[in-house]
């Protein structure tokens, strides 16, 4: 059997620790069980969420008493889309599979044209776009 889940009282979470140790002392000890697990439940709301890249770094310079730090974050988009954000994206998809279709029927032109050329068929008489020597060359 599995033990019962212990319940944490809410000022050994680190977040609501950090949150009332940057309050005036007095105010941070009049908080009642009922509100410090409000704080919780609300700090919470924002931690703990997963990023597929999640990098954090501090950059300190030498000379300067001050440090950077630097944060990259990726992930999905978890918020609803607005209509707007619907719009730019529909239309990134469409230039995407355009470009795409473009580029893979280049290729496959390129591909006929080159089994043309090998195949010595020639369309027009003492007229060559030089693919086929260049290609050949290689």
């Amino acid at each position: 059997m599995s033990e019962p889940k212990r319940t944490q009282h809410p000022t050994d979470d680190p977040a609501v620790k950090s949150l009332l140790k940057r309050m005036d002392p007095s105010i941070a000890g009049s908080f009642s069980l009922e509100q410090l697990m409000e704080l919780r439940r609300v700090v919470g709301l924002r931690g703990g969420r997963l990023h597929s890249i999640d990098a954090r770094t501090t950059v300190k310079l030498p000379f300067v008493s001050w440090s950077f730090y630097l944060v990259f974050l990726a992930g999905k988009n978890r918020r609803p889309l607005t209509d707007r954000e619907k719009a730019i994206a529909a239309g990134t998809l469409i230039l995407v599979i355009t470009g795409v279709l473009f580029v893979v029927s280049l290729i496959g032109l390129l591909a006929l044209y080159l089994l043309k050329s090998w195949l010595g068929i020639n369309l027009f008489e003492s007229y060559s776009t030089g693919i086929w020597s260049w290609f050949k060359s290689l």
